[in-house]
């Protein structure tokens, strides 16, 4: 499998390039769909996308793509003229959740679901290589574009650092992706220079002490009681120590400690996420989390262990290259169709892309107009096919047009 090194022709202009991308989008779109169904009846989770990584490569195999394989799973491929590239990025992987959807192609694996979108991020991908071998062959692709599979979004720490450490960057001057957003009609996208995402770790403290009866709780260390001291105060105190600009947030998701009503448990646990919505803020919340925690264990006479897995930063959109991909959604969608967006809380490891070159996350609209708004990671999430087009084409034509690199030097 070799790079198509075609020279390229004298580029389009932004409008005839739209038109000749629209034309392929419908053209290959029936190809992407399908991939996302097959990929949503078989969904994988982290690190065990086999099926995934051989279907995509199997279709773009025979385009002029110069397919690699990532170790383990994903892979990336390069279209277009060597030299720069500009890269967009997909994640390959389902979550642990069962699906309730009833679709004719609803997940056949027990437990596993497509429930944050992948599969449409994937398929939006493979439809934009599509699209982008073509102009290739024609010479109408005026730089390399890269595209990037990448396994293992939805664990801590993802793929991504993966996939970085083993070169998807090398020669990359910008990279670009999208995200479902249930709360968007399909067939409008949401936009935001900056911070459009949040910083996220999963934080665990564990509380150990002798144990014992529960008439005697003054001799055993009342466990249960830090415990609770610990899930209702980390929160609050967390609130009033740092910034409140900063938007750091502690939402507990499981809490353990015995079995026996008339037993001090001698262990017991509360594992969350801490979300921070500045850079700054999120890097020195994990130190202040395990002052705060000994600080309220102290009296109890438990002895704590606070275990802190980083997982991703803010997703930081570039200002140009934001503005790249607002131009190309404009000159596809129409000029009421790309709307503001806000930062969430959510986090997503394209966060780390962008600490080594410039990018920006787009938020691609897959909610039916006049239909209900299915949320992310519930197994009733039915986002609206059509996206797969808009997807495939809005990354295209940015690809394709994104000539000038951001006047900052990438971040690293």
């Amino acid at each position: 499998m070799t790079s198509d090194t075609s020279t390229p022709r004298t580029a389009a202009g932004p409008g005839e390039l739209a038109e000749r991308i629209a034309d392929l989008v419908v053209s290959h779109e029936p190809t992407a769909r399908a991939l996302r169904r097959e990929l949503h009846a078989h969904p994988e989770l982290a690190r065990t996308e086999h099926r995934a990584t051989a279907r995509v490569a199997e279709l773009l195999t025979g385009t002029g793509a110069h397919v690699k394989l990532l170790p383990g799973t994903g892979l990336i491929a390069d279209v277009g003229p060597a030299g720069p590239r500009v890269a967009v990025r997909a994640d390959l992987d389902a979550l642990r959740t069962p699906e309730s959807t009833g679709l004719p192609y609803a997940s056949t694996v027990p437990g596993v679901a497509h429930a944050c979108g992948h599969d449409v991020h994937t398929a939006s991908v493979l439809g934009a290589g599509l699209v982008l071998a073509d102009l290739a062959r024609t010479g109408d692709l005026p730089h390399g574009v890269r595209l990037v599979f990448q396994p293992a979004e939805e664990v801590m720490p993802g793929g991504a650092i993966d996939v970085v450490g083993a070169g998807a960057l090398e020669d990359v001057a910008a990279i670009y992706g999208l995200h479902c957003d249930p709360t968007l009609d399909v067939g409008t996208v949401g936009l935001k220079a900056g911070p459009i995402t949040s910083a996220s770790d999963h934080v665990t403290v564990r509380l150990h002490g002798t144990g014992g009866h529960t008439s005697r709780p003054h001799l055993a260390g009342d466990l249960v009681f830090a415990l609770g001291q610990v899930v209702t105060q980390l929160p609050a105190v967390l609130a009033r120590r740092v910034d409140p600009r900063a938007g750091v947030n502690l939402t507990w998701g499981a809490v353990h400690a015995g079995d026996a009503p008339n037993a001090v448990p001698a262990e017991g646990y509360a594992s969350g996420t801490l979300r921070c919505m500045e850079t700054e803020a999120w890097q020195h919340a994990g130190e202040l989390v395990e002052d705060v925690v000994a600080d309220l264990v102290r009296p109890y006479a438990v002895r704590a262990e606070v275990s802190l897995v980083r997982g991703v930063p803010p997703v930081d959109n570039e200002v140009h290259s934001t503005a790249a991909l607002e131009a190309a959604s404009r000159a596809l969608l129409g000029e009421d169709d790309v709307l503001p967006t806000r930062q969430s809380l959510g986090g997503e490891d394209f966060a780390w892309y962008l600490h080594h070159v410039p990018g920006a996350m787009v938020r691609l609209g897959t909610r039916t107009p006049g239909g209900p708004t299915y949320d992310l990671h519930r197994g009733d999430f039915a986002p609206d096919e059509s996206a797969i087009a808009v997807g495939m084409g809005v990354l295209a034509l940015t690809a394709a047009s994104a000539r000038a690199l951001p006047a900052r030097p990438p971040a690293h």
